[in-house]
């Protein structure tokens, strides 16, 4: 049987609280238990912790078994069920708050992935529980519920931090500076060269370092980290789509949109429409 604690009222929580629990929980979820396909109107974790299941979301699969940890956003269109097999044991928590697309941002769930693997699920089960083990409707225990979520949150990002570029050699370094390079200079037009030139290292073994360190090419690393900074300017502006695109540094909003579309599984302008309708 699912054991589950839900807050008897929602708080004007985008004005006057930062953070603010919704519910949390954990279950050991019947075969082909499915939620969705429906969207939510605060942030919600899932921790697996045994069995299988599907995370579906934005045109995409993910089989998670435990260990994993998926991110559902507001207002995204999401589904999930679990195993006919071997079905899911997960807890979770549902939170928002004033802090929260802040505190999102600083996690390891991207737009692209918003699936995280943890080889050390204990200490984030153990604050998950504790969040469930504080619950109830008094100050004292929404104060300990944030508590107990900010230490959640936090021991993520530690576990995220961990598993980044961090290798003492040289090569990691021209990876990381290249990287930082990328942060600063994104909005450009900037060529695979520039970054090389601007490290120190030729275009060949910049790749090469990249796909040793980071898994992913120079190129699509930085188209990656431009399409996320679309979808940041895409929720919270007003531009237009070419004023976005140049923005993050494509000059031609059409092939922006092209790349944005085999990017994100759909197109600026129904990104843009579905994150404005979700605002009002």
């Amino acid at each position: 049987m699912p054991e589950i604690y839900k807050q008897s009222f929602k708080q004007a929580y985008s004005d006057h609280v930062e953070m603010a629990i919704f519910n949390c929980g954990l279950e050991h979820c019947a075969p082909l238990h499915t939620w969705g396909p429906a969207v939510r109107d605060h942030y919600l974790i899932h921790l697996v912790v045994g069995g299988h299941g599907v995370y579906r979301t934005g045109g995409k699969e993910y089989p998670l078994s435990a260990g994993d940890l998926f991110l559902v956003r507001p207002g995204q269109l999401i589904s999930y069920s679990a195993s006919e097999e071997d079905p899911w044991e997960y807890c979770w928590v549902g939170f928002n708050g004033a802090n929260a697309a802040k505190l999102m941002q600083h996690s390891p769930f991207t737009e692209q992935d918003p699936v995280f693997h943890t080889s050390r699920p204990e200490p984030l089960q153990q604050t998950l529980l504790s969040i469930f083990g504080a619950r109830g409707p008094r100050p004292e225990n929404e104060a300990a519920m944030v508590g107990h979520l900010y230490l959640f949150l936090a021991e993520l990002m530690r576990q995220a931090a961990e598993k980044e570029v961090h290798v003492p050699s040289a090569g990691s370094q021209y990876v990381l500076n290249a990287i930082k390079y990328i942060q600063f200079n994104y909005s450009h037009e900037v060529t695979i060269d520039d970054i090389a030139r601007a490290v120190g290292v030729s275009r060949s073994h910049l790749y090469r370092l990249f796909m040793s360190n980071v898994g992913q090419s120079p190129i699509d690393y930085l188209t990656s980290y431009r399409i996320g900074e679309a979808c940041n300017l895409l929720k919270n502006s007003q531009l237009s789509i070419a004023e976005i695109a140049a923005s993050v540094g494509f000059s031609d909003k059409f092939y922006f949109s092209r790349v944005f579309k085999k990017s994100m599984g759909m197109p600026p302008s129904r990104y843009l429409n579905s994150a404005r309708d979700h605002s009002a």
